[in-house]
């Protein structure tokens, strides 16, 4: 399996925020050519929301200063106990 593939499951998961967002599941099939415009239209408005909202994130230290450090795992924290600790 290829590493740059995503995962079905975020594909998945992309579909269903779709049907959700932006009526990826509300057409009613009658022709093919109606069915492929929608499909494109939905997606195209889907993957600008997606756009939309990555430049709308505030940068990476900003992030820093919000969120709260990640607390040390339970392995880091035996390892640290006894001296264990690598650098």
């Amino acid at each position: 399996m290829l590493s740059h593939v995503p995962s079905c499951r975020a594909i998945e998961s992309c579909f269903e925020a779709a049907k959700g967002e932006v009526g990826l599941d509300q057409y009613e099939v009658r022709s093919w050519t109606g069915w492929y415009r929608h499909i494109t239209l939905a997606m195209w408005a889907y993957a600008l929301l997606t756009v939309l909202r990555a430049a709308h994130l505030p940068p990476e230290d900003a992030l820093k200063k919000i969120l709260p450090p990640p607390a040390p795992s339970r392995l880091a924290a035996f390892k640290a106990t006894r001296g264990l600790v690598c650098r």
